[in-house]
């Protein structure tokens, strides 16, 4: 059998050895609870009709998974936003042209590879007046909207904000169009709802000023509780978009446009903000109107560091190892050869993206970790690059087959699961299914080599 270290952009997971072994309880939980990961969408300075993907672990340091991620079969692709949805994909929304009367919608599983949905006519302004700046909200009821400024006169005219609502779940049907209860001439709506108040943030285009408005339902009444240069960060402001931070905190983004240059700034409430922070890795200068998406990975579910073996719960005498820089889950005990055993084990080390998860480092090839590429999952030389780390690094779960398995999530694809189909290691989005939750659980075992 030939034995390597590197695997093709497709290829990941390496081999499981296994043998009879001593299975060792989880250790107690991670104080830091879920590990959260970023994905921002944005158009730059340099182009309007191709979208940049970007990741991050603390929506502070962003890498760049994919330049031209996605180019729409016709207009443009500004103020991309992008919405994580219950079936499991990511959904963007985006400005098409100038002028128009639509929006565009695209899709992707895991927020690199897009597809084109449709344009969606909202039916407000024909070719004469202009669409802008759709966001997706979700309410708190699971409702999904799509908000978005409109002008009936053009780039020139005055913008409100109005919404519509997704009337199935598949998000291809949508209601008429509805005003939001802004007055005229605000634009770039972006709203999120903290307790029973929703915050909308947007851009007053009288006064270039960034403004905030609060209401206690999405129609309004809105009460604007920060108006003109309420936060100290000066005018020609626009495309606000909120996250939530780790420790539980909010920050605001926003584009100063005029100069070409791209800030944030954090607030403990929503209410009361601090001073605007240039935004660095390579972002200030070059991305345009972005949105971030804040999704959870893993949970508090500790597991044994060191050095380990993966048992399959459901087939009990097969283990996760690497073959052939593949990674399967195959026939292995303490009677099998060193080197299949030597395949099957591998050192829990703290993540390589997020401390607060693991990755899995080999025993014989020291400088390689499992990852996945293409779903696949393999075995990889370590080239400390920002996407290895990502795709290197799993998050504990507790065990989707219950008892005393364990699960691993992937850190930067959030909803999919490192699982073995027709015994080849992958990582799937979750299903609900007991198959699926069988073929996505290990028992943590003693080392085999």
């Amino acid at each position: 059998m030939t034995r390597t270290r590197r695997y093709g952009a497709a290829l990941l997971l390496a081999g499981v050895t296994a043998a009879a072994s001593v299975v060792l309880a989880p250790t107690a939980a991670h104080a830091a609870g879920p590990a959260p990961h970023y994905v921002m969408t944005a158009f730059t300075n340099s182009s309007e009709s191709n979208m940049y993907v970007y990741t991050s672990s603390d929506a502070t340091s962003w890498n760049l998974v994919r330049s031209n991620a996605y180019t729409p079969p016709s207009g443009l692709v500004r103020d991309p936003s992008v919405l994580r949805h219950t079936d499991g994909y990511y959904y963007l929304v985006y400005t098409t042209n100038w002028t128009g009367n639509t929006i565009g919608f695209a899709r992707s599983a895991d927020y690199v590879t897009w597809t084109f949905l449709r344009n969606v006519t909202v039916g407000l302004n024909g070719s004469t007046g202009s669409t802008w700046a759709p966001e997706w909200f979700r309410d708190s009821d699971g409702s999904v909207h799509v908000i978005f400024s409109a002008s009936t006169t053009g780039t020139a005219g005055q913008f409100r904000p109005y919404r519509i609502t997704a009337t199935d779940s598949a998000l291809s049907a949508w209601s008429s169009p509805a005003l939001l209860g802004i007055p005229a001439n605000y634009i770039d709506s972006h709203v999120v709802k903290l307790g029973s108040t929703y915050h909308n943030f947007l851009k007053n285009e009288t006064t270039k000023y960034i403004e905030h408005a609060t209401a206690t339902s999405l129609t309004g009444p809105w009460t604007f509780t920060g108006t003109g240069n309420w936060a100290g960060w000066g005018s020609g402001l626009e495309g606000p978009a909120v996250t939530q931070l780790p420790n539980g905190n909010w920050r605001l983004y926003f584009d100063q446009y005029g100069a070409g240059r791209y800030y944030y700034a954090d607030s403990s409430n929503l209410n009361t903000f601090g001073a605007k922070v240039e935004l660095g890795s390579g972002l200030s200068g070059s991305a345009r109107h972005f949105t971030v998406l804040r999704e959870n990975a893993g949970d508090t579910y500790a597991v044994p560091t060191g050095n380990r073996s993966f048992r399959s719960a459901n087939f009990p005498d097969r283990y996760v190892r690497h073959r052939n820089s593949l990674g399967y889950v195959e026939v292995v005990s303490s009677t099998s050869a060193a080197a299949a055993r030597q395949d099957a084990t591998f050192t829990v080390v703290a993540g390589l993206a997020n401390a607060n998860c693991y990755s899995f480092r080999s025993v014989n090839f020291t400088n390689s970790y499992l990852r996945h590429a293409n779903m696949r999952v393999g075995l990889a030389a370590n080239d400390n690059s920002a996407i290895f780390r990502g795709d290197a690094t799993f998050c504990g779960r507790t065990g989707l087959a219950g008892g005393s398995t364990v699960s691993f999530e992937s850190y930067n694809h959030p909803g999919r699961y490192l699982r073995h189909y027709n015994y080849e290691l992958r990582i799937d989005l979750r299903e609900n299914s007991s198959t699926f939750n069988s073929d996505a659980s290990f028992t943590v075992a003693s080392p085999l080599a």
